[in-house]
């Protein structure tokens, strides 16, 4: 848009349009919006990562001679 006060003058950067636009966004597996907020021109979305149990790392008890030692417990993730 150019209005008459525009002339003779030279802008580097004008802002956002005017005009409708749409912006879309491919959310990583597992992540779920639970709101969005607009304040001050700024749009605002709250996401939460939802990890199943199946994909949680999981403690495995390693034995040693025939017994189990809970100070031998190292954490392992599922292949």
């Amino acid at each position: 848009r150019k209005g008459d006060e525009d002339k003779g003058r030279s802008y580097l950067h004008r802002g956002i349009a005017t005009r409708a636009f749409e912006r879309r966004f491919q959310l990583a597996d597992h992540v779920r919006v639970t709101g969005a907020t607009h304040a001050d021109g700024m749009l605002h979305i709250d996401l939460v990562r939802e990890v199943p149990e199946a994909l949680k790392p999981r403690r495995i008890e390693i034995a040693r001679g025939g017994t189990v030692t809970t100070s031998r417990a190292i954490e392992a993730q599922d292949a």
